[in-house]
C-alpha cells in the first residue's frame, strides 16, 4: 500500500535540518582516506618550517612533516626554519606516508626526498624540535633516530639551538 498523505508541513523542516548531515557525509566520502595515505609528488611551495604543498598529479596536497615542529614564521628561527625546508624539498620529488590527517584536515607525513627524511634533515640543521607528542607513533628506530639527531644539534649548538633558552613553537603559539 502506498502512502498517499501529505507531508506534514513540520515534515519539509525536518528534512531540511536533515538533508546537512547528508551533505556533510556525502563530502567526507570524497576525502581519501587518512590511514595509510602514500603520495608521490612535487614540492610547491613551502609554508614555514614544517609544513608544505606537495602537487600530486593536477591535486594540491597540504602536508605538515611528522614528529617535528619548527618555530612559527614570526618566530624567532621561522624564517631560517622555512628557508632551510625550501632547501631541502621545494621543486624537489617527494614521498610523503600520511597515516593521519590532524583536526583542521592537514596531512601528517613523514616526508622523504632522494632517501632522506626530511624531518630528520630540519633537526639535524637546529631548524625544528623532535615533537614528542608524536613519538608513540614512531618506530623505536625513528624515535632512536629523531632524539639523536636533536640531542646532536644541541650539543652542536646548530640553528636554533644557538639561542640560550629557545622557545619552542607549542610555547610560543600559547602566548599568542
Amino acid at each position: 500500500m502506498v502512502n498517499t498523505a501529505k507531508p506534514h508541513a513540520g515534515t519539509r523542516h525536518c528534512n531540511a535540518i536533515r538533508r546537512p548531515a547528508w551533505v556533510a557525509l556525502a563530502f567526507m566520502l570524497m576525502i581519501p582516506a587518512a590511514s595509510g595515505d602514500t603520495f608521490t609528488g612535487r614540492v610547491v611551495e613551502v609554508a614555514d618550517g614544517d609544513t608544505l604543498t606537495l602537487l600530486v598529479g593536477r591535486q594540491h596536497h597540504k602536508v605538515r612533516i611528522a614528529a617535528i615542529d619548527a618555530p612559527e614564521r614570526y618566530q624567532a628561527w621561522g624564517d631560517q626554519a622555512r628557508t632551510n625546508l625550501s632547501r631541502l624539498a621545494l621543486n624537489q620529488t617527494a614521498v610523503a606516508d600520511c597515516p593521519r590527517l590532524d583536526r583542521s584536515g592537514l596531512y601528517i607525513c613523514k616526508l622523504t626526498v632522494n632517501t632522506l627524511d626530511i624531518g630528520i634533515e630540519q633537526i639535524k640543521d637546529g631548524m625544528a624540535w623532535w615533537f614528542l607528542g608524536d613519538a608513540h607513533q614512531q618506530s623505536v628506530e625513528a624515535q632512536s633516530a629523531y632524539g639523536s639527531a636533536e640531542l646532536l644539534a644541541k650539543l652542536r649548538r646548530q640553528g636554533l639551538w644557538r639561542d640560550t633558552n629557545p622557545v619552542p613553537p607549542w610555547n610560543f603559539r600559547g602566548e599568542r
